[in-house]
């Protein structure tokens, strides 16, 4: 008996559940220049970002370096988070210790989460991964506008998430998690 290759037929491939995808598809994909996340098996694949993101991204990533005890560690996207082996994360910065990152990756939440909004990520950034950090206990997550520009900050408690900052423009955020720091979005704008 031969066995015929077939193109499949495409109702069977609407129709087909899904494959959830892991931490080992994912390292297997081509560095094609675009950000590659997993969320519980399904994957994200999200453009270069903008000037406006990477001008607040990288004036905060070296703000948070100045301030940074020496035991924990600042680190600007890309570089994965690996949550689970179907949710690998790649936070705009991320502050853990030291001692907890791999030459390959953060494996488990980081201290704090930064993300800086975008047209594309912001419904994303919000809601999912903002879910997806507080149930993997990730201590702090920020969002950051650049846009308006603003921040808004949560601290977990009790195990969820409350909001401890919310400012915009001129306004000030004194934030103590993981380390002290205080951040006016608009001295993020170059």
């Amino acid at each position: 008996m031969s066995l015929v290759e077939r193109t499949p037929d495409p109702a069977d491939v609407l129709t087909r559940p899904a494959v959830p995808l892991t931490r080992a598809d994912l390292d297997r994909m081509p560095d094609d220049g675009y950000r590659h996340e997993l969320i519980d098996g399904s994957l994200l694949v999200t453009p270069s970002p903008t000037w406006n993101h990477q001008d607040v991204a990288i004036n905060l990533l070296i703000q948070l370096r100045q301030l940074c005890p020496p035991e924990l560690y600042v680190m600007g996207a890309p570089f994965d988070v690996v949550l689970a082996d179907d949710t690998v994360m790649i936070p705009d910065i991320l502050v853990a210790r030291r001692d907890a990152f791999t030459k390959k990756d953060l494996p488990g939440a980081p201290l704090l989460a930064v993300e800086v909004l975008s047209p594309s990520t912001r419904r994303f950034d919000l809601m999912v991964k903002f879910s997806r950090l507080q149930d993997a206990g990730c201590p702090s997550y920020w969002v950051i506008d650049p846009d308006t520009p603003s921040l808004i900050a949560w601290e977990m408690q009790d195990g969820a998430y409350v909001q401890v900052a919310k400012v915009a423009g001129e306004e000030s955020a004194r934030l103590v998690s993981p380390f002290e720091v205080t951040v006016v979005p608009a001295d993020l704008i170059s």
